[in-house]
């Protein structure tokens, strides 16, 4: 089935962390702390999904403070930190959403994402992903990870679903 008949059926946008909200760099100050960056674009397209009724989750790897701070401030209710498996977290959002598995995208860029991107309707990679990660995609951007990548998916899905030319009304004259 083609990406676009498949993304007409998502309701709830599965993201990963580390290589896709964030470039995939771990940026240490003179202190040893962490660091990571974040693309202001892919936060107004999290903002932009929720207001047409897309819901967004995010499922990481790694426990990072750093990351649930961006998290709550982009009003994002469904955050699961530290989970190399996240598989039982997909489970648990689809049992919780009320929705099938075929409702439901992840985007991913690494091995930790391939449970999950078998599992959903539509699966989906950053154009850095690994090759593997790829090849499991249905639908790849042409942004890298960290690099408006999120907002390319969701642009994507919310225009399958006929709801960008509507959002952008809002923001025009």
């Amino acid at each position: 089935m083609l990406a676009e008949a498949l993304a007409r059926e998502v309701k709830l946008l599965v993201l990963d962390v580390d290589g896709v909200l964030t470039d995939g760099g771990l940026y240490y100050d003179m202190h040893g702390q962490v660091m990571k960056r974040f693309n202001v674009q892919d936060g107004l397209g999290i903002k932009l999904a929720q207001a047409a009724g897309l819901e967004i989750a995010v499922i990481s790897g790694l426990d990072s403070p750093i990351v649930e701070h961006r998290v709550k401030e982009l009003g994002i209710l469904d955050y699961y930190p530290g989970f190399q498996d996240k598989l039982p977290k997909l489970e648990e959002l689809k049992l919780k959403k009320g929705i099938e598995y075929s409702q439901m995208a992840f985007l991913g860029d690494d091995w930790v994402d391939a449970r999950p991107m078998q599992m959903v309707g539509l699966p989906m990679a950053v154009d850095n992903a690994r090759p593997e990660i790829k090849a499991l995609a249905k639908w790849i951007s042409t942004a890298t990870g960290g690099y408006g990548a999120v907002r390319e998916a969701i642009d994507f899905l919310l225009t399958c679903q006929g709801k960008k030319d509507d959002l952008w009304k809002n923001w025009t004259l």
